[in-house]
Parts: C-alpha cells; structure tokens; sequence
C-alpha cells in the first residue's frame, strides 16, 4: 500500500512520469492522517521500527539515548511529505529528502519548519544526486522500487549513493494474487484508501526478485520481513515469515 515515488528534478531514465503525476496529485493529502495516505500513516510505526532497529544494528546505535543516529547523513529518496525524513530528523540524523514530485517538496518543508526541524527537502533525481557527488551512511528506499521505469538502473543509483559499508532500507510490494487483493482490490477498489490506479500490480517484485536486483546492484542483501496489516486490531506488524504482500529488506554497500 505504497504512496511514495523516486525523487527527480530532471528526466532521467527510471523516472516515470505517469507515476509522478499520481503523487502530484495528492501532495496537500500528506498529514491529514485520515486522507488520501492514511495507509502510510497507519504502517509508519511499523517502517519505523524496522528501520531504527536496523540503522541501529549497523552503526552500533542505542535507540534509548536521545538524538541516537547523531553523526549520520540519511537520504529519504521518495520522501513525500516527510512522514519518515521528520522521525529520522528527530532522532539526529542530519537528512536530505527527495522526491520526484515537485509539489510534495514546499509540503515537506512547510511541516518541517512548522515542527522546529532542519531537513534539506530537495526536487531532484537519484541520478543527479549520484552525479553531484553526494554520499550518505543510510538511503531508506520506502514503497519507491514499484514505481520506477527501470529497477535495477535506480537500485545501482542507490548503491552509488551510500558510502561504502553504508546501509539501505527498501521496502516494496510482493507479486502474487494475495497482493493483488490487498493492495489492489482491497486498499483501491473497496476501501478507497488510495485512489485507483496508484498501484500497477505488474510492477510488484517478490523477495527474491529485489534480493537478485539488490545483488546485481552492488549490494549484500542482510534482512528482510514481512509487514502485516491485522484487520482485527487495525495495525501492522513486522514478520520474519509472512512476506506475502508488504516486505522491507535491509542491505549495505560492501566496504
């Protein structure tokens, strides 16, 4: 149930211009949690805690003292309106959010500077980041891969992006007729929590799928889980089996 696109400032080659016009659309949606992205508000805890647990892991962080990630440059590639760029924010990571949807980036910076937070939002592409020379320790690549013209192409993007040894969270769709219920019929077309068409099933990737593009990246696949929705409790939560429909994996770029 993804909501998020690649960043981009000019036309590159993995943007898709009809995905972008999707997420333009909707911008004014990002913070009103009972809008068009309160599927992402409702799994944001559940992203969170993976991602914290395993940035963690990584770095030899503690999450129990303040400001934990301090000392880290984060790229939020995707970012929309900032529902992750702010918590990492938060918690000391010096972050640059991208997104390939122009109108999302005065969205993000407005909530940022309304919440006391120094976030460089930014317009631009995987590619020209990667051009520009930037390095970071952490990429997170949220609900992005599904909507780009040429997966592999943007993961190696990716790759160039962090330093070596540095760490990516990406986070996707299964392809299966599970996930064609769920985040088609059943998040689209039954509860209209995204407008129909947000998702194009064909473009979703099974785990082994984005292990075997991760690989021919450059990068070394070290976890991956599944993320549940439980309809009885209304809340997501992480599974080290159950990748039938959400699953975010965590990689690094070998030193």
């Amino acid at each position: 149930m993804s909501a998020t696109m690649e960043s981009t400032g000019a036309a590159t080659g993995t943007i898709d211009p009809a995905e972008v016009s999707k997420f333009e659309a909707m911008a004014a949606e990002w913070w009103n949690p009972n809008g068009k992205f309160k599927p992402l508000h409702m799994l944001n805890p559940c992203r969170l805690d993976y991602i914290t647990t395993q940035i963690a892991l990584e770095f030899d962080r503690d999450l129990r003292v303040p400001r934990p990630f301090q000392g880290l440059r984060l790229l939020d590639i995707g970012c929309g309106g900032g529902l992750l760029s702010e918590p990492m924010a938060r918690l000391g990571a010096e972050v640059v959010g991208a997104d390939a949807a122009a109108r999302n980036i005065p969205v993000a910076r407005l909530h940022a500077e309304q919440s006391g937070l120094t976030i460089d939002y930014r317009h631009t592409a995987a590619e020209d980041l990667v051009a520009a020379g930037e390095r970071f320790d952490v990429v997170l690549n949220m609900e992005v891969v599904e909507h780009v013209s040429d997966p592999l192409t943007y993961l190696t993007a990716c790759h160039d992006l962090l330093k070596p040894g540095g760490l990516m969270i990406c986070s996707t769709l299964n392809r299966n007729a599970k996930s064609f219920g769920m985040a088609i019929i059943g998040a689209e077309w039954v509860m209209r929590w995204l407008p129909k068409g947000t998702h194009d099933w064909s473009k979703f990737i099974t785990p082994d799928e984005l292990y075997d593009l991760l690989r021919r990246a450059g990068m070394e696949p070290v976890d991956r889980k599944g993320m549940v929705f439980n309809p009885l409790s209304w809340t997501w939560s992480l599974s080290p089996r159950d990748l039938s429909v959400n699953y975010v994996t965590a990689s690094r770029r070998p030193a």
